[in-house]
């Protein structure tokens, strides 16, 4: 169990409400929003009780959209900043495209206010990130040309490719982000994997397995710092479906990554 595996303790389960389309239809919004939104909340209870205890939560969770019970828990807290590694940059709302639905695309879109307000502003708290607070990994060089990467270009937030990071150094562009937050205005940094951000060829086992992804090693070189930086709070990981991985080779690849990222080197 990954749970012995990193020495942690069991921080139980905030299990999720059913996922039911109803009756929703394409301009309804994001669909299961009401379920979604009491959900964030109660996630957010659980990451925020550990936070102000001096623990490390580590969230490991379904879609993107858990993403949004840090971002709301660490928004009652203060000012933090995230980094989201994945292979998109879940950046798509209203103003950049007409197929709003699904929250696991659209959670940082959310959590920097965009979207609707049953999701945007729980607890009158909108939004739960700054734009300047937030900083995508992994994202693919086959991407960079859609409306969610432009107009995260034009806002000015840092969006690192598989190729910038092969160009650039995982290890030093990681250290060099965990120092970019303003200090003392951020507080810390949370950090969001979803699993699709490796390569299709190692980690089968996603819903949106887009070739030209990272490899293991490159993984485990860019988390490892950022989650050793004093100022990281909490990491979820995302997407994995068990369904996909029969034999569980993609799942124990995964654990291994986790595992390995929390190694001191």
């Amino acid at each position: 169990r990954i749970v012995r595996r990193l020495g942690a303790a069991e921080g139980g389960v905030v299990v999720p409400p059913r996922y039911d389309l109803g009756g929703w239809q394409e301009g309804d919004g994001v669909f299961n929003a009401a379920a979604l939104a009491s959900y964030t909340r109660t996630l957010a209870d659980r990451i925020e009780h550990h936070v102000r205890g001096g623990d490390f939560p580590v969230v490991l969770g379904g879609d993107c959209s858990i993403q949004l019970g840090a971002s709301l828990a660490l928004r009652r807290l203060g000012r933090y900043g995230l980094v989201a590694v994945d292979a998109s940059p879940d950046f798509r709302h209203p103003g950049n495209s007409s197929r709003i639905g699904a929250a696991g695309g659209e959670e940082v879109a959310l959590a920097t206010g965009r979207g609707q307000d049953d999701l945007t502003d729980l607890e009158g708290l909108k939004p739960y990130l700054r734009d300047e607070d937030v900083r995508f990994f992994g994202v693919r060089d086959a991407f960079r040309d859609d409306e969610d990467c432009v107009e995260l270009a034009a806002l000015g937030v840092p969006v690192v490719t598989v190729g910038d990071l092969r160009e650039r150094g995982a290890d030093a562009l990681a250290r060099a982000t965990a120092r970019s937050f303003p200090s003392p205005e951020v507080s810390g940094f949370w950090v969001h994997l979803d699993a699709d951000v490796l390569d299709p060829d190692v980690m089968p086992a996603v819903d949106s397995p887009d070739a030209d992804g990272l490899l293991p090693a490159e993984l485990v070189a860019l988390l490892r710092p950022l989650l050793a930086s004093p100022l990281c709070v909490g990491f979820n990981v995302t997407i994995y479906d068990p369904d996909l991985d029969p034999d569980g080779t993609a799942g124990a690849l995964l654990a291994d990554i986790v595992v390995d990222a929390f190694a001191r080197s």
